[in-house]
C-alpha cells in the first residue's frame, strides 16, 4: 500500500506530465528529487503530507547538503532544485486542497557562495593577443576582435554590434573613443587604445575588403565572418576558445575573461572603481566592486608567497 506522501508524489508527476507538459528529463529529475524526499520524511516517521511542517522541509534541505550517511553531498545548486521540487509538490497539495498549508513556502533555497571572475594576469593576455596570424585577413579580423574586447572591456555583443561608420570617429580622432550600447540600450563612450586602433585599422584595410566581397550584400559591420556576414556572437567564442589553446593557457578562455581582465587590471593599477564601473557599463557599482575582491585575493597571494614571516 502506498502511504499519502507517496500517492501525492505520484498525482504530481502525473500533473506535471499530463497538464503542465514538463519534458520527459525534467519529470525524471523531479521524480528523483521527489523519491529523496520521501525516504526522509519516512525515516522522520511521517507518511502523511498535511503532518509535513516548515521545520521538516528545511531539515531535508540541510540533510541534503550535509548527509550523515556517508552519501555524498548535494552541490547549491542541485540542493535548490531538490527544494524547488519540493516546494512545488507542497505548493500543488495546497492548491489542490489536499493539506490545509503549504510548509515549504517559508523555506529559502541556499544562498551560492559569490564567484570570482577568471582573469588572466598580464601574461596571459600577451600570450593570447599574439596568437592570431596577421598575415591572413582572417588573423586581422581575429587579432580586432581580441584587441577590442580587452582594450575597451566591452561586451561581445557590443564589440559585435559594431559598424565600421561607428569607428568613423576614431580616424579623425584617436582620442574621441567609441560609442557602445550596453543592456537597456544604455549608450557610454569608451577609449579605444593604441593597440585596439591599430589592429581595427590593419583589419579595415587589409582584412575586411577580402572578406566583404564575398557576399553580394554588403554588410555594415565592422567584424565579417568569411561569408561578408556579421560575425556571430558563436564564432567570436570559438575564436576565443582557439586562440586560448594556441596561447595554451591553463583556463578556459571566453569573450568574458577579456572583459573580466580589463577590469581586474584597471583596478590593479590604481583606476578608482567608479570609473571602471562607468567603463564597463554597469548600473550599479556594487556588481563592480566584485573585482576588487580579485585585486585582494592578488595581492593575498602574493604576500602569502613573497613576506619572510607570511607563514
Amino acid at each position: 500500500m502506498a502511504t499519502p506522501v507517496e500517492r501525492l508524489v505520484r498525482g504530481y508527476l502525473d500533473h506535471l506530465t499530463v497538464e503542465r507538459g514538463a519534458s520527459v528529463h525534467t519529470v525524471a529529475a523531479y521524480r528523483r528529487d521527489l523519491a529523496r524526499y520521501t525516504a526522509f520524511l519516512a525515516a522522520r516517521g511521517i507518511d502523511d503530507p498535511a503532518a509535513v511542517t516548515d521545520a521538516d522541509v528545511s531539515a531535508f534541505l540541510a540533510a541534503v547538503q550535509a548527509p550523515r550517511d556517508g552519501s555524498a553531498p548535494l552541490s547549491v545548486s542541485s540542493a535548490t532544485r531538490a527544494l524547488v521540487a519540493v516546494r512545488s509538490l507542497h505548493a500543488f497539495a495546497a492548491a489542490e486542497g489536499l493539506t490545509p498549508t503549504d510548509p515549504a513556502a517559508v523555506v529559502r533555497p541556499p544562498r551560492a557562495g559569490r564567484a570570482l571572475p577568471k582573469a588572466l594576469d598580464l601574461a596571459g593576455v600577451q600570450a593570447l593577443l599574439d596568437t592570431p596570424d596577421t598575415t591572413t585577413p582572417m588573423g586581422l579580423r581575429d587579432a580586432a576582435l581580441l584587441e577590442l574586447l580587452y582594450g575597451t572591456g566591452a561586451r561581445v555583443s557590443e564589440v559585435l554590434d559594431l559598424d565600421v561608420d561607428d569607428l568613423a570617429g576614431l580616424v579623425a580622432d584617436p582620442d574621441a573613443g567609441v560609442r557602445l550600447f550596453g543592456k537597456g540600450r544604455k549608450e557610454r563612450l569608451v577609449p579605444v587604445g593604441s593597440y585596439a586602433r591599430r589592429a581595427v585599422e590593419a583589419w579595415l584595410v587589409r582584412g575586411r575588403p577580402s572578406f566583404a566581397q564575398a557576399s553580394s550584400r554588403p554588410s555594415p559591420a565592422l567584424l565579417l565572418n568569411s561569408r561578408g556576414q556579421r560575425l556571430s556572437r558563436q564564432s567570436a567564442y570559438n575564436v576565443l576558445r582557439k586562440a586560448g589553446e594556441a596561447a595554451h593557457l591553463p583556463v578556459e578562455v571566453s569573450p568574458h575573461t577579456l572583459r573580466h581582465s580589463f577590469a581586474t587590471h584597471l583596478l590593479d593599477g590604481g583606476a578608482d572603481v567608479r570609473v571602471v564601473q562607468e567603463l564597463l557599463g554597469h548600473a550599479s557599482v556594487t556588481t563592480t566592486q566584485i573585482y576588487t575582491l580579485v585585486t585582494v585575493e592578488h595581492l593575498r597571494e602574493v604576500f602569502l608567497a613573497v613576506h619572510p614571516r607570511a607563514r
